[in-house]
């Protein structure tokens, strides 16, 4: 595979790379990031052939949103494909402190959520003035669920499916305002939910179909049959299938790191990386459609891009299953060969 070969959404005319720039580190996640590491990032992408580009108002409180809008609106409008989020208003606001949710020097922009009709219209054309684009190709519900928002997970569903939110992503899908429309997430369940209430052409799950953890199975087969499209982020679980002892945003359980380790013992006796397994394998599954990968600059992209087209030999998959490390049924790259 190669990151620059597409794929097209199964029920809409939108098509992704393989690999896309996932870029909430151009809004300074976890350290600041000068422009010259994220525009280095972006060119090197840009360079490899990967043109599917994700963002959201949240990232740096705005600031992801108007980096990657200054290097994407370089090239021409039909030669990229892009993505951005809504369901958090982005109000002026200048106590915003010098760290918020993990991004360093935010924007003075406090995000406030608002999944409701007028929400969703107002953060779409928000978007479109710091984009500098009138139509995002992609446009996703941003972190609606449970997990986010606990107890009040009720209330803003209800704005969606109440409060005119899915209303208002439909009117910009028909009017031709976006290609296609869908959620941004870190848990399946939430989609299944959307699913059965609203007529959804793609999801971005992070973390939640991974070499690590097959759990959405029944979930990623049930949106091959309904035409659904999977983007697949956080393909390292929060870095642990990259090297640190992280897994959903905090320290890994103890058997979490036991099955990282198993993992890292059959990479070794086969001579394959476990980076590069964890990327190439979401891909397998029909539903995904591209994964998303981020990276803070040309350096990290490059390995990325190296990882993501190394040969792996499909004795490595079948040794991961003999050893009960891939859960049952799974598909594996290289097994239709």
């Amino acid at each position: 595979m190669k990151v620059s070969d597409k794929r097209k959404l199964p029920r809409r005319d939108v098509d992704v790379t393989l690999m896309g720039l996932g870029c909430a580190q151009m809004g300074n996640l976890y350290r600041v990031t000068p422009y010259e590491e994220s525009k280095g990032a972006f060119d090197t992408a840009w360079k490899h052939g990967i043109r599917y580009f994700d963002t959201a108002p949240f990232y740096g409180y705005t600031r992801s949103e108007r980096r990657l809008g200054t290097m994407v609106t370089e090239h021409e409008r039909a030669d990229y494909t892009l993505s951005t989020k809504v369901g958090r208003v982005m109000v002026p606001d200048e106590t915003v402190g010098p760290e918020e949710d993990a991004y360093i020097a935010p924007l003075p922009f406090r995000p406030v959520y608002d999944y409701s009709h007028d929400g969703i219209l107002r953060s779409f054309e928000a978007s479109q003035q710091r984009l500098g684009i009138l139509k995002p190709d992609i446009l996703y519900i941003h972190d609606i669920g449970s997990v986010t928002h606990g107890d009040k997970h009720r209330h803003y569903w209800q704005q969606l499916t109440e409060g005119g939110g899915f209303k208002a992503l439909t009117r910009l899908r028909d009017e031709g305002s976006t290609g296609a429309i869908g959620l941004g997430v870190n848990e399946w369940e939430v989609v299944r939910d959307a699913m059965e209430v609203f007529d959804i052409d793609i999801a971005m799950l992070a973390g939640r179909y991974t070499l690590l953890e097959q759990s959405s199975l029944d979930f990623m087969d049930n949106c091959t049959k309904r035409g659904v499209g999977i983007v697949v982020a956080g393909a390292f679980n929060s870095g642990i299938l990259a090297g640190n002892r992280k897994f959903n945003y905090a320290d890994a359980p103890a058997d979490i790191i036991a099955k990282v380790d198993a993992l890292h013992e059959v990479c070794e006796e086969l001579g394959v990386s476990l980076q590069a397994a964890a990327l190439q394998f979401p891909l397998a599954h029909p539903a995904s459609v591209t994964v998303v990968s981020g990276a803070r600059n040309a350096q990290q992209l490059s390995a990325n891009i190296e990882w993501f087209e190394q040969d792996i030999p499909v004795e490595f998959w079948h040794e991961l299953e003999r050893r009960g490390l891939l859960a049952e049924g799974v598909p594996v790259p290289g097994a239709q060969a």
